[in-house]
């Protein structure tokens, strides 16, 4: 029997606990980390209270290693988040405009990108165990990461077993959505290379609403018919943009599974 997919109506991240970390009023920002007592340098801190509990800017610190004279590494990473105004924003950043900041090379700006790509990465990692797809936040806690900040729209399908593991997901187009560039031949002769008995279809909005348009409604319906004819089951439909999102299913444009 297959697993059924659910849907939860609860939308947006849970709440996360966070700590405040009490500072030294007298420490004085100008000294390089190595020279802040013990309890107040970002690597101590980490080993200390974890690096859950660290602020942005500490972990930053660490990241970036040294300071340049007269600003701590501690103060760029201040500087970095007041500059592009988030993680979620640095992350965006092109190393060059990264670089722009002065005390962050290139250098610097890389291991930056590494260690934000780091973190996507790990979101995503139980992939690679072929997860079962249960539920609605299932499929947008694994694409949400990559796909809230796309500057342009890309259609994906997941490929799902007749248990709902994913199998794999695919691209099938790039660019706006529209009858000309999403075909119902190509995502079809995917899914049965693919062996799939179930598909999730998911692309983003980039202007951050996720109320579908009469392109995105037009072209599921037709992706729905084509894979009724083999059979394949189609459990959704879901509109990813910014932290929001759209199923098809919640707004009974598809009946689901």
């Amino acid at each position: 029997m297959s697993v059924e997919y659910k849907i939860q109506k609860n939308k947006g991240n849970p709440p996360k606990a966070e700590k405040i970390i009490a500072t030294n009023p007298d420490r004085t920002d100008k000294k390089p980390i190595d020279k802040w007592i013990a309890d107040e340098q970002p690597r101590e801190m980490l080993m200390k209270i974890g690096a859950e509990n660290l602020p942005p800017s500490k972990l930053l610190a660490i990241v970036l290693r040294t300071g340049i004279t007269g600003t701590s590494a501690e103060d760029l990473g201040k500087k970095l988040l007041d500059r592009f105004g988030s993680l979620r924003g640095l992350d965006n950043a092109s190393v060059p405009e990264i670089s722009t900041i002065k005390g962050i090379g290139t250098v610097k700006a890389v291991q930056i990108k590494a260690g934000l790509e780091l973190g996507k990465r790990l979101m995503r990692e139980e992939t690679k165990q072929k997860p079962r797809i249960k539920t609605l936040d299932d499929v947008v806690n694994y694409y949400r990461p990559y796909m809230r900040d796309l500057k342009e729209e890309i259609f994906k399908v997941m490929l799902l077993d007749s248990r709902n593991k994913l199998l794999m997901d695919v691209t099938i187009s790039k660019g706006s959505l529209n009858a000309s560039i999403v075909h119902p031949r190509e995502v079809i002769k995917t899914i049965v290379r693919e062996s799939a008995a179930a598909v999730i279809f998911v692309h983003n909005h980039p202007s951050g609403e996720t109320e579908p348009t009469k392109d995105d409604i037009e072209i599921t319906k037709r992706l729905a018919a084509a894979c009724e004819l083999i059979e394949v089951r189609v459990l959704d439909h879901i509109i990813i943009g910014g932290s929001d999102y759209t199923s098809f299913v919640d707004l009974g444009l598809i009946k689901g599974d």
